[in-house]
């Protein structure tokens, strides 16, 4: 289960996507958003492996609260990284909303059956990003926004 974030502290997420017009797109939908939270980028999947278990150069990483996992990474795909989060009891409480371009029925079959928390195609559009995040705010985590000017 996700501990509770205490109310107004961003939280940290990790997005792990390989290609930079799809990072870009991600954090200027956030920053649409008013999403202020704190975003570490992993461009492969085994950069996101050492990231998460803190290995190497990610010694002092901060644990992340949310993963947004793309399933076409080089180095080790998505479903590799979806299903190593699951399987390591330090990890399986992370929610992972996996962000791809597939709408093939059998990727989203597989990574609901290695329990991703949600399933988004992209092109992502601000809407769909924040009904999911509002889903993962009834788990216990405050996504902190900007108050509107």
């Amino acid at each position: 289960m996700v501990s509770p974030n205490p109310i107004g502290q961003p939280i940290e997420i990790l997005l792990i996507e390989d290609n930079p017009g799809d990072v870009r797109l991600t954090l200027a939908t956030f920053r649409a958003g008013g999403v202020r939270n704190r975003i570490h980028v992993s461009s492969d999947g085994e950069d996101a492996m050492a990231y998460l278990r803190r290995e190497g150069k990610y010694a002092g990483a901060a644990m992340p609260d949310l993963i947004l996992l793309d399933l076409n990474l080089p180095r080790k795909s998505g479903r590799e990284v979806l299903a190593e989060i699951k399987a390591d009891p330090q990890l399986l409480h992370i929610p992972v909303v996996v962000l791809t371009f597939s709408q093939a029925e059998t990727d989203i079959l597989q990574t609901y059956d290695l329990h991703a928390h949600s399933y988004l195609t992209k092109p992502l559009l601000l809407d769909q990003v924040m009904k999911t995040i509002q889903s993962i705010e009834q788990f216990g985590l405050v996504i902190v926004k900007q108050p509107a000017t």
